[in-house]
C-alpha cells in the first residue's frame, strides 16, 4: 500500500476518510493537482458521502486552486444548499458566509458570486452587515455592472423597514437610473414621507424628458402630484400648493374642474374654509365647459350641505344653543339656497364664456332675470356691447329689437326708439337683419298709432344712393345695399295700401318694379290693388311687366291671374284681344303647366267664339300637354265633338289618340273607339279596331282585351270571324315567344365549343346550363316555340298513325274553351263548327241618329 501511505501523508492536517473506490481519484489528483476537471469528477464521485467529507475535497481543491470560479460558486451553492431551512441564529450559516468572505478574496470582480452572497445575507436580518455588504460590492464591482446588484439592494430596502436608509440608498441609486424616480416616489408613500415624495413627484412633473417606466403621461403624473398634495396639507409643508396646481389649471385647459376641485379640497382639508369658498366661486366664474362646471357645482354644494349638516349636529350636541348659533345656521342655510338658486344663472354663464357671441344664449340669460328690470338692462346693453356682428351665432337683430320692445312695454317710448335708432347703424352680416330691425321699428310706431312715424321711416330706410349699388356685393355696406331689401319694401307697400294714398302707394310698387327685386306674388298683389281702385288697365300693364321680367314657371302665377281676371272682366267683347293673351302665354309654356291654359282658352271659344276654334284648341292641346295628361285631355276632345258635331265626327280623334297615346292608354282607347263603332252598329269598324288594337296586347298580360273581343264576336260574329280572332291571338302569341327564341339562338351550343379552349369550354356549358333553366321556366310561364308539325290529337293515336308529336306544342285554352288549330283533324273541326253555330248571336238596333233626317219614323210608314 505505498500509494494510500505516500496520500495520507500529503493530507495528514486533514482528518479524511479514504477507501479503494477513491484511490484512482486521489492517484489523479496526485498527479494533477491543479487540474479542475479532476477535482470536479472528484467531487461528483463523492456526491453521496456526507456534507463534511465533500466539504474536505472541495476545501483541498480550493486550496490547489483559489483563483478557480467554477470550483467556488460550485462549493458555495453546496454550502447554501447545506443550510437551508436552518434558523438565522444557527452557527452553520455564520460559516457559510465566512466561505463567502473567503472566496471573494479571490473572487470579488465576479458578480455572480456577489449576487449569491447578498441573496444569503438578505435573509439573516442583520441589516448593517448587509448594508455594508452591498456597499463593498458596489465599489468591488464596476459601474457597467451595478444594475446587477441595485435590483438586490432595493428588494432589501423594502423587505426591511428602514426609511432613512432607504432614502440616502434611493438618492444614490438616483444618480444611476434617474428614470427609476417613480419607485422613489412610491417608496416614499409607503413609508409616509409625503413631503420628500410630493418634492420628487413635482421635479418629475416639471422634468419635459421624463418618460414613465410605467407608461403614465405627464398629465397623469400631474393629478397624481395634485392628488397627494391636496389630500395631505398638514404633510407636505415645503411646496406651495396653491402655485403648483394654478399653474396646471394654465397648463391643462381640459382638466380644469379636477384641478380647481384639488385647490378647493386643499383648503377644506387645511381648514380654510372661506377661502375654500373664494376658490369655488372663482371656478364657477373661470371654466368655460359644462363638464368642469358640473363637477365643480357639484364639489361646491356637497362642501356647503356637509359644512351646514356639521354644524347642525356640532349645535345639537350643545345642551344650550345661543343666537349666534341660530343666526350662524341661517347664514349656512341661506348660503347653500342661494347657490341652488344661482345654478341655472351660473351655467348659463358657461355657455356664454364657450361663445359670447351665441344670440340665444342671451336670450336665455335674459328670461333668468325675468322680474328684474335693471337686471335685464345691463344683460343687453352687455349683450349688444359684446356681440360681434360678424361673429353672431343666430340673428343679431332680435337683441336689439328685444331690448327696444322690453322698454316698449315698460312705456319708455323714446328710450326705445333710441335704441331702435342705434339698432340701425350696426353692420349686420346680412342686409335682411337691418331690414328686419327697421321693420320692427315701423311696426313699433304702429302699435303706438303713429302712422306718419312709421311711414316716414320706411321713406327714410327705402331712399335710393345716387351710385348704383349691387345687392350681392358684400364689400359694401349694408345700409348701402338696404334700398334693394324686398322685405323692407314689402311692409313699405303695406303700410302704403293701408295709411298712405292710391299715388304714393302706385308709387311704391312702381320703385320696387324699377329695382327689379320684385316677385310674381308682388305683380299679383299689384294688379289687385289697382283692380280694388278701378283701374283696370293699370292693373293689366301691372300684370305685363310681370310678365316681362320673370321666365317661366314663375310667370304661371301672374298669367293665369292675369288671363282670369281679363276674362272676368271682359268675357267676349274683347275677343281678339283675348286670343292674343292666350297665344302669347301658351308660346313658351312648359308642357306641364299648359293645359289648364288651354282648358280656360277653350272655354272662351265655346263661350264666346266660332266652333271651329273650339276644335281648333282641343286639337293643338293634345299635343302641347305632356304624355301624363294626354289621355285627359283626348278624352274632352271627344266629349266636346260628340257633343257638337255627333259621334261620327270623333273617329278622327279616336286615330290620332291611338297613334299619339302611349301604349297602355292606346288600348284603352282603342277598347272605347270599338264600342263606340258597336253602338253605332259598325261591327266590321269595331272588329278592324280590335284586330288592330290586338298587336300590342300580349295574350299573358292584357287577358281583358282578349275577352272582350271573345265576347263582341259572340255577339256580332259568326265561325269565321271567331276562327280569325283565335289565329291573330296565335300570330300575336308566336311574336312574343320569338324574342325569347331569337335570345336564345344567340347563345353558343355545345357542339360549337370543340375549337375552343378548356376555359371557353366550361363558359359555354355554363350558358348552356343557364339557357336551360330559363327556358324551363319559360315553359311553366307557356313562353315556349311552337313547331311547325301538325299538334293536337292522342299521343298513342298519333304514335301508331306514324305522326309527328311535338312534346313542346303549347295548348291554347280559352276559358275552358278547348280551341285547337285550323289544320286539325276533320273531326275536332266539325266540333268546332258545331259550338259556333249553337251560340246564340244578338241583333241591335241601329241608333236613329246614325242616319239623321234620312229615315223615316215608323208612325209615319204605316
Amino acid at each position: 500500500m505505498p500509494i494510500l501511505s505516500e496520500v495520507q501523508e500529503n493530507n495528514m492536517d486533514v482528518d479524511l476518510e479514504l477507501n479503494d473506490d477513491d484511490l484512482p481519484y486521489e492517484e489523479e489528483i496526485l498527479r494533477n493537482a491543479y487540474s479542475v476537471k479532476h477535482w470536479l469528477r472528484y467531487v461528483d464521485h463523492k456526491k453521496h458521502a456526507s456534507k463534511n467529507v465533500i466539504n474536505q475535497v472541495y476545501e483541498r481543491a480550493l486550496k490547489q486552486l483559489p483563483g478557480s470560479y467554477k470550483l467556488w460558486y460550485n462549493y458555495l451553492k453546496l454550502r447554501k444548499k447545506q443550510v437551508r431551512g436552518k434558523s438565522v441564529q444557527d452557527d452553520e450559516l455564520e460559516d457559510v458566509n465566512n466561505a463567502f468572505e473567503r472566496s471573494l478574496v479571490f473572487m470579488h470582480k465576479m458578480p455572480r458570486i456577489w449576487i449569491e452572497y447578498l441573496s444569503f445575507l438578505t435573509g439573516q436580518c442583520k441589516i448593517t452587515r448587509i448594508r455594508h455588504s452591498f456597499d463593498r460590492a458596489l465599489r468591488a464591482l464596476p459601474v457597467t455592472q451595478h444594475n446587477r446588484i441595485w435590483p438586490l439592494y432595493l428588494e432589501f430596502l423594502d423587505k426591511y423597514d428602514i426609511p432613512e436608509t432607504g432614502v440616502r440608498v434611493y438618492r444614490r441609486y438616483l444618480k444611476l437610473c434617474p428614470e427609476d424616480a417613480e419607485e422613489y416616489v412610491n417608496y416614499l408613500v409607503k413609508n409616509n414621507k409625503l413631503d420628500e415624495a410630493a418634492q420628487k413627484l413635482a421635479k418629475i412633473v416639471d422634468n419635459e424628458h421624463f418618460v414613465s417606466k410605467y407608461g403614465k403621461s405627464n398629465h397623469q403624473l400631474w393629478n397624481e402630484l395634485c392628488e397627494l398634495i391636496s389630500k395631505n396639507p398638514d404633510k407636505v409643508t415645503s411646496l406651495n400648493v396653491d402655485a403648483i396646481i394654478r399653474s396646471g389649471l394654465r397648463r391643462y385647459t381640459d382638466q380644469l374642474g379636477h384641478l380647481w376641485n384639488s385647490l378647493a379640497d386643499y383648503y377644506v382639508r387645511s381648514g380654510l374654509f372661506e377661502r375654500a369658498r373664494d376658490i369655488y366661486e372663482e371656478a364657477i366664474e373661470s371654466v368655460t365647459t359644462v363638464r368642469d362646471f358640473s363637477q365643480v357645482f357639484d364639489a361646491y354644494a356637497q362642501f356647503e350641505e356637509l359644512s351646514l349638516s356639521k354644524l347642525m349636529e356640532d349645535v345639537g350636541k350643545k345642551e344650550v344653543q345661543t343666537s349666534e348659533d341660530d343666526v350662524e345656521i341661517d347664514l349656512r342655510l341661506a348660503r347653500f339656497e342661494n347657490l341652488m338658486e344661482r345654478r341655472l344663472a351660473l351655467l348659463n354663464s358657461v355657455l356664454l364664456r364657450q361663445n359670447p357671441h351665441n344670440v340665444q344664449e342671451w336670450h336665455n340669460r335674459v328670461k333668468l332675470f325675468e322680474g328684474k328690470p335693471l337686471e335685464i338692462i345691463k344683460i343687453y346693453t352687455e349683450a349688444v356691447q359684446t356681440v360681434q356682428p360678424k361673429q353672431a351665432v343666430g340673428k343679431l337683430h332680435t337683441l336689439w329689437v328685444e331690448f327696444a320692445k322690453f322698454y316698449e312695454v315698460n312705456d319708455q317710448i323714446d328710450d326705445a326708439r333710441t335704441v331702435f335708432e342705434k339698432a340701425t347703424q350696426v353692420e349686420y352680416a346680412k342686409v335682411d337683419d337691418l331690414a328686419a330691425a327697421w321693420c320692427e321699428w315701423a311696426e313699433m310706431e304702429i302699435r303706438q298709432d303713429n302712422f306718419k312715424n312709421a311711414l316716414d321711416l320706411m321713406y327714410k330706410a327705402t331712399i335710393i344712393p345716387k351710385t348704383k349699388i349691387s345687392y350681392t356685393d358684400e364689400s359694401e355696406t349694408v345700409q348701402a345695399r338696404l334700398h334693394k331689401s324686398l322685405k323692407l319694401w314689402s311692409m313699405y307697400a303695406d303700410l302704403e295700401e293701408s295709411f298712405g294714398t292710391f299715388q304714393s302707394c302706385k308709387s311704391v310698387y312702381d320703385r320696387i318694379i324699377d329695382l327689379r327685386i320684385c316677385t310674381p306674388q308682388i305683380i299679383i298683389n299689384y294688379g289687385m290693388f289697382l283692380e280694388e281702385h278701378k283701374y283696370f288697365e293699370e292693373a293689366y300693364r301691372a300684370y305685363e311687366k310681370g310678365i316681362a321680367l320673370f321666365k317661366w314657371p314663375n310667370v304661371y302665377d301672374i298669367w293665369n291671374t292675369y288671363l282670369t281676371k281679363f276674362l272676368a272682366r271682359y268675357g267676349g267683347n274683347q275677343l281678339e284681344r283675348a286670343r292674343d293673351l292666350f297665344e302669347q302665354c301658351i308660346e313658351n309654356c312648359p308642357p306641364d303647366l299648359v293645359k289648364s291654359f288651354y282648358l280656360l282658352y277653350a272655354k272662351l271659344e265655346e263661350d264666346h267664339g266660332l266652333t271651329r276654334h273650339v276644335m281648333n284648341v282641343y286639337e293643338r292641346a293634345v299635343s302641347a300637354v305632356q304624355e301624363s295628361d294626354m289621355y285627359d285631355m283626348f278624352n274632352l276632345y271627344i266629349k266636346k265633338a260628340a257633343e257638337i258635331y255627333g259621334i261620327p265626327r270623333t273617329r278622327p280623334i279616336y286615330e290620332k289618340a291611338i297613334e299619339m297615346l302611349p301604349e297602355v292608354k292606346s288600348r284603352e282607347m282603342c277598347v272605347r273607339f270599338a264600342e263606340m263603332e258597336k253602338m253605332l252598329g259598325e261591327i266590321d269598324r269595331a272588329r278592324v279596331i280590335y284586330s288592330h288594337c290586338s298587336q300590342m296586347c300580349d295574350p299573358r298580360i292584357t287577358q281583358d282585351f282578349w275577352q272582350n273581343w271573345k265576347e263582341f264576336e259572340i255577339r256580332h260574329g259568326n265561325e269565321d270571324t271567331m276562327r280569325e280572332m283565335l289565329r291573330i291571338k296565335r300570330s300575336v302569341q308566336a311574336t312574343y315567344n320569338t324574342q325569347i327564341n331569337m335570345m336564345s339562338a344567340q347563345i353558343p351550343t355545345s357542339t360549337e365549343s370543340t375549337t375552343k379552349s378548356a376555359m371557353q369550354a366550361l363558359e359555354a356549358k355554363a350558358m348552356e346550363t343557364n339557357y336551360k333553366q330559363n327556358l324551363a321556366t319559360t315553359s311553366g310561364a307557356n313562353i315556349m316555340f311552337v313547331r311547325g308539325e301538325v299538334q293536337g290529337g292522342d299521343i298513342n293515336k298519333r304514335k301508331e298513325e306514324g305522326t309527328v308529336y311535338n312534346p313542346d306544342e303549347i295548348d291554347i285554352d280559352m276559358d275552358d274553351d278547348d280551341e285547337e288549330n285550323e289544320e286539325g283533324s276533320d273531326q275536332e273541326e266539325g266540333g268546332e263548327s258545331t259550338e259556333l253555330k249553337n251560340i246564340p248571336i244578338e241583333k241591335q238596333a241601329i241608333p236613329s241618329k246614325v242616319f239623321g233626317g234620312l229615315k223615316k219614323n215608323e208612325s209615319d210608314s204605316e
